[in-house]
Formats: structure tokens, C-alpha cells, sequence
């Protein structure tokens, strides 16, 4: 059965950005190729950490959500623990309610920035 997934995975910081767009990458065509369907893809970007992590105290942020079998998960999680390159990662399985609810938040970010430019063209 296809569930809702989100997962989220902080890099370290001492990447260049071009590496970071590489395990970006990495992930995303580590999903597709085994058959997931990316819903959504959020960076957000360099955050401090709440304690030190492998003497890092800051790290980039990312999220993709994403459809796909529950075996794949545990492919992706193995994936995760054998990058140096991430700091911590999280994956959890979505109910309708929280795939309902992040659907409504994207639509409302949608909105508003397709009216700021309207606002701004009347002035």
C-alpha cells in the first residue's frame, strides 16, 4: 500500500552549495528510482542547531515529501546512516489529517504570492 511520507535531514554546513544540491539530488532520485512519487520539496536552509551535533552547531535543512511503499523507507533510513554528509534525519508516515493540513498550507503560500504582485501592480 502507497502511504504519505515527509522526511526532513539536516546536512552539514561545511558543504559548498553545489554539494549540498548534490545529496539533495541524491535523495530525490534515490526516491523515484524505487518507484516514489515526490509531492513536495522544501530547503530550508542554513538553521542554528539546538545543541552541537559532530561539533556542528548549525546545518542545513531540508524536506521532501513524498508517496511510496513502506519497504522503501527502510532503504531510504539505511541510505541516510551510511552519509557523512547528514547530521540527523526524520521520516515519518502522514495520516490524512497532516497531508490534508500541509495541502492547505502550500495552497495559501500559493495564494499569497500570486496576490503580492497583484498588490504591487496597482500602486
Amino acid at each position: 500500500m502507497v502511504n504519505q511520507y515527509e522526511t526532513v535531514f539536516i546536512v552539514t554546513p561545511v558543504l559548498s552549495e553545489e554539494q549540498m544540491k548534490e545529496t539533495v539530488k541524491k535523495y530525490t532520485d534515490f526516491l523515484t528510482n524505487r518507484g516514489a512519487e515526490i509531492v513536495y520539496t522544501n530547503n530550508w536552509g542554513m538553521r542554528k542547531l539546538a545543541y552541537p551535533i559532530k561539533k556542528k552547531s548549525s546545518g542545513f535543512y531540508y524536506l521532501i515529501e513524498f508517496k511510496a511503499e513502506g519497504s522503501v523507507i527502510a532503504d531510504l533510513e539505511i541510505a541516510y546512516k551510511r552519509d557523512e554528509r547528514l547530521l540527523r534525519f526524520l521520516t515519518v508516515s502522514l495520516d490524512k489529517h497532516a497531508v490534508a493540513y500541509n495541502e492547505k498550507k502550500r495552497n495559501a503560500k500559493k495564494a499569497a504570492a500570486e496576490a503580492a504582485p497583484a498588490t504591487e501592480e496597482e500602486k
